[in-house]
C-alpha cells in the first residue's frame, strides 16, 4: 500500500511532495472555483487530508458564483478518497440567527455546494498528478460530519492541526 501520496512525516512535520505542494495550493485557492466555499482549517497527510469547509450560499451561488449568506457555522467531513488513503475534510451548512439548525431540505442544499466543492478538488487533484505521470487515485466518497457548535469546531480544529504529531497513532499510518 502507498502511504506517500502527498509526501512523509519527519519529526512531527509534514514535508509535501509535487503532489502534495499542488494539493496545498488548489486548497488555498478554493474560492477561485468556488466562491460560496472556504476553508479555513486544513492539514495534508501522506495518504490523506483533513479539511474544515465552510459553505456559504445556495445552489444558484454555484450557478452564479455569486456568494449572499455570512451567516455559517462550520461542520466536519472525512474525506476519504482511495480505498487505503482516506481524505478527511470538513464541511459547513449555515445556522440561522437564533441557532437551532435549518430544515434538513436547507443543509441537504448546502451538502449539494459540499460535494461540488469536494469533487473539484479531487478532480483537479487526479488532474494534476495524470498529467505528470503521478501514481495517485481518490476513493469515490468522503466522509462528512456537521459541527453543531464552536467547541466541537475547536477540538476538529485542534485535531487537524496537531494530525502530524500523532501520525504513528493514526488508523491510516503504514511505513
Amino acid at each position: 500500500m502507498k502511504t506517500d501520496y502527498f509526501g512523509r512525516i519527519v519529526d512531527g512535520e509534514m514535508i509535501l511532495n509535487k503532489l502534495g505542494q499542488k494539493l496545498k495550493e488548489l486548497i488555498e485557492d478554493i474560492r477561485t472555483h468556488n466562491p460560496y466555499s472556504e476553508i479555513p482549517v486544513y492539514q495534508v497527510m501522506p495518504n490523506h487530508v483533513h479539511l474544515i469547509v465552510c459553505v456559504n450560499g445556495t445552489r444558484r451561488d454555484a450557478a452564479c458564483h455569486v456568494s449572499t449568506k455570512p451567516d455559517v457555522t462550520c461542520h466536519g467531513t472525512k474525506n476519504t478518497d482511495h480505498p487505503q488513503q482516506p481524505v478527511e475534510t470538513r464541511h459547513a451548512t449555515s445556522l440561522p440567527e437564533n441557532g437551532i439548525n435549518e430544515k434538513m431540505q436547507d443543509i441537504a442544499y448546502k451538502c449539494g455546494l459540499l460535494s461540488t466543492t469536494m469533487g473539484g478538488l479531487k478532480s483537479a487533484t487526479t488532474k494534476y498528478a495524470n498529467d505528470h505521470h503521478i501514481e495517485f487515485g481518490w476513493q469515490t466518497r468522503f466522509y462528512d460530519h456537521i459541527i453543531r457548535d464552536q467547541n466541537e469546531m475547536n477540538r476538529i480544529a485542534t485535531y487537524i492541526e496537531n494530525n502530524p504529531t500523532t501520525w504513528k497513532n493514526d488508523k491510516f499510518y503504514s511505513v
